[in-house]
């Protein structure tokens, strides 16, 4: 069944099966005490990225061992630090960094991008203006939520490209809701990669991609699915979906908790990853 996945843990999968995993190279490695494992799958051909239908890079999938990331946990974190960490083995994280948040306020399922964007610290005007504050252990972060072309008449890469350029950032970090074809990563998985994102492509409506090639600069995409194939459910259970509702797309029943928890979550992470001179502390108060 080719269900829909913007997860390339997926394609990797359905790849390993068919016996085709030429120039994929992939590593496992787990935090026990976050409760978190961690899949990370480097494509370094062209032909295995023909395979499997995504650009030669590197892609990193952390995975909550029990339950989803919308559950209150004790150790939210030790997670943050995690999703800090394998955020910069994506990629060298420079100095001036653009944070774009991709997707719809007005529907939740898509609200994920927009949601972590309102928590990043914005640093820029800081570093410009603040004369009187030692900001040297700052990196200079600018942030930005690029709506929906219905919303704004304009595609996301026209407007971040336009506000990258103008903030002059050397790294663009988009943040997307994505689609997996597998219950067990739905609310569950974050993925980071290096090689970009095309807004949309996981529920079939791409809009131009996000990428070096794009943008100008490197772009790492992070993502956690929070819908999937109505089929994913019926082959899960065992059944067949009528036609007449072939195509149709599911989110958790949770999904409001899942955005507000994951979008903290990766918000305080990304934070601490750009800025590792504070501590949780201080980014949380800053943070509200």
């Amino acid at each position: 069944m080719g269900m829909r996945t913007d997860l390339a843990l997926e394609s990797a999968e359905r790849a390993e099966a068919s016996g085709g995993t030429e120039g994929i190279v992939k590593t496992e490695r787990s935090y026990d005490s976050a409760g978190l494992r961690v899949t990370e799958i480097s494509i370094e051909t062209e032909a295995a990225a023909r395979a499997l239908g995504r650009p030669v890079g590197k892609y990193i999938t952390v995975s909550c061992c029990g339950g989803r990331l919308s559950e209150l946990c004790e150790n939210a974190e030790e997670r943050a630090e995690c999703l800090a960490g394998e955020l910069r083995r994506v990629s060298e994280l420079p100095g001036k960094v653009l944070i774009a948040g991709l997707g719809n306020t007005a529907i939740t399922s898509d609200s994920l991008g927009p949601r972590t964007a309102s928590g990043i610290l914005a640093t820029r005007h800081i570093k410009r203006l603040a004369r009187d504050i030692d900001t040297a252990g700052l990196s200079e972060v600018t942030v930005i939520s690029a709506g929906v072309m219905a919303q704004t008449g304009l595609e996301s890469q026209e407007v971040i490209r336009s506000v990258r350029e103008a903030a002059g950032a050397e790294l663009v970090i988009a943040v997307d809701a994505l689609a997996c074809s597998e219950l067990s990563h739905l609310g569950s998985t974050v993925q980071f990669c290096s090689t970009g994102i095309s807004p949309g492509s996981g529920v079939g409506n791409s809009r131009s991609e996000l990428s070096e090639a794009t943008l100008g600069v490197p772009c790492i995409a992070i993502g956690i699915p929070t819908v999937t194939d109505c089929e994913v459910i019926a082959e899960s259970a065992g059944g067949e979906i009528k036609p007449e509702y072939g195509g149709m797309i599911v989110t958790p029943r949770d999904i409001d908790e899942l955005i507000a928890r994951s979008s903290g979550l990766l918000s305080m992470a990304i934070n601490r990853a750009l800025h590792p001179d504070l501590g949780f502390e201080e980014l949380s108060l800053l943070m509200n």
